[in-house]
């Protein structure tokens, strides 16, 4: 779900490859990772087709990778709890 030819950090180019976002919650004594959220290219947000057949809810939108990263940390931020996880 959501492979495509599309830049990769890890691989420091352009690769056929799944990209995620992700939340990292971080102290001085050390971090952890309390969210993350698959990148689903536009081009596969377009073509519903594609979507069910992956079994992408048909609600989803495209969102920018900033988006993602923003829509995480509000709902962590606004969450009753004080404390990640």
């Amino acid at each position: 779900m959501g492979v495509q030819r599309q830049y990769t950090g890890t691989a420091g180019r352009i690769e056929n490859s799944q990209v995620a976002v992700y939340v990292a919650y971080s102290i001085p004594l050390g971090h952890a990772a309390i969210d993350r959220e698959l990148y689903v290219p536009r081009s596969w947000t377009e073509d519903i087709a594609r979507c069910r057949a992956a079994g992408i809810p048909d609600n989803l939108a495209f969102a920018t990778k900033p988006a993602l990263a923003v829509r995480m940390i509000t709902a962590r931020w606004t969450s009753a709890s004080p404390h990640p996880g």
